[in-house]
């Protein structure tokens, strides 16, 4: 939800045009501070922020957003397998207008990826459905060393420019299979039923799939391990953030109506993180809706998202957690900034919040990007804000 100022807005940011009296009233009994999600020699992936934002060295341990993803749709990974990431998008007169096929359902999805298994699929290649564009593609016998393009980092860009790379003479056969698998998928998908009811009720066809984020299986070591978190849980909508879970030791707690969109189900959500507060040391509660916003450079959309989180989600987990027998404590961030101007992720530090009953708390009284500048947490890196979080 952090985003950059928007001249047509008066240069105010989402986060300060949102009326938030939640997150502000945490803000103000709190205390804030800005934080770096993503080291300089990454790039400005969901999964590299929310690592980061739980205390891991992504660095050390990253392999690829595919192989997280595979762990929560419980695709089991053998050694050699190469999970990538698999969107199924939009192509428009040789660009990549969407990375999202225009958020296609998962039902239409589903039926698109039967289609490429049956006919792409063999005993190397196996297409698994995922939710909504986000899908998962294993290769046997892979090779990892390829340069991948993000769809959502190249909205209105020719697709053959940033086709996969191989970075070693070794990689070169792996690069041109998946980029093969690019093109066949485009001559399969064009004319499919799916589409073309799609493109008849005027919204954008999933005419291709997009390949990206290469890796295999990590070796991670649970937040029991890490951090001493006894039981923790995890709610999102998306597989990626469940299998970040899964590999750090949370419990997966699905929500009916989670969407991972502005339509999400917020209430559940919240009621779902209460209720696992109270058998639960920790829980991690993500909303995915003010990214897709700022993908679509949606910034009314995104305004309306922060504030559904502040009273939809914000205010009921503050007013339930107060009647609980014992002090919760709270915090509210992004993982990075998704700027409307842009439409892609950068890695700006964000700002933060952490609120626990009794605190003394700073001077800053509203919560946005530049509120926290002053906030006396100051600037936290490489795993410090979790570990301020427990008081470690």
């Amino acid at each position: 939800m952090a985003d950059e100022p928007l001249p047509q807005y008066g240069g105010k940011t989402p986060l300060q045009l949102a009326h938030k009296p939640n997150i502000d009233w945490l803000a103000k009994y709190g205390r804030t501070g800005k934080l770096i999600t993503v080291p300089e020699t990454m790039n400005p992936g969901s999964e590299i922020a929310n690592m980061a934002i739980l205390g891991y060295d992504v660095e050390a341990i990253y392999e690829g957003r595919g192989v997280l993803e595979a762990a929560s749709m419980g695709v089991a990974l053998e050694p050699g397998d190469l999970a990538l990431r698999c969107n199924i998008i939009t192509i428009d007169n040789g660009n990549i207008k969407n990375h999202s096929a225009g958020h296609i359902s998962t039902r239409e999805a589903a039926e698109l990826i039967a289609l490429l298994n049956r006919e792409l699929g063999s005993k190397e290649i196996t297409f698994y459905p995922g939710v909504s564009y986000r899908h998962l593609l294993v290769m046997k016998n892979g090779n990892k060393d390829i340069d991948c393009t993000p769809p959502h980092d190249k909205p209105g860009a020719p697709f053959r420019d940033h086709f996969i790379k191989p970075l070693t003479e070794e990689a070169d056969s792996i690069a041109k299979k998946l980029n093969d698998l690019i093109l066949a998928s485009q001559q399969l998908l064009d004319k499919h039923p799916v589409n073309i009811k799609r493109e008849a009720a005027g919204k954008d066809p999933g005419n291709s799939i997009w390949l990206w984020s290469p890796g295999f299986k990590p070796v991670m070591p649970t937040l029991q391990e890490m951090l001493g978190i006894n039981s923790a849980a995890v709610i999102s909508a998306v597989d990626l953030i469940q299998g970040i879970g899964i590999y750090a030791g949370m419990e997966v707690i699905t929500v009916e109506g989670a969407t991972g969109l502005h339509d999400t189900n917020y209430e559940g959500k919240a009621e779902a993180a209460v209720n696992a507060l109270k058998n639960k040391d920790f829980v991690y509660l993500h909303v995915e809706a003010s990214d897709e916003a700022g993908h679509e450079g949606d910034a009314e959309l995104k305004t309306k998202t922060i504030e559904y989180l502040d009273e939809r989600v914000v205010k009921y987990i503050i007013e339930e957690t107060h009647k609980m027998g014992e002090d919760v404590a709270i915090a509210v961030l992004p993982d990075h900034p998704t700027p409307c101007a842009t439409k892609i992720h950068t890695r700006e530090a964000v700002p933060f919040l952490i609120y626990k009953p009794g605190m003394e708390p700073d001077c800053v009284e509203v919560f946005d990007e530049f509120s926290t500048l002053k906030g006396s947490y100051g600037l936290l890196t490489n795993g410090q804000f979790i570990r301020t979080f427990l008081g470690k």
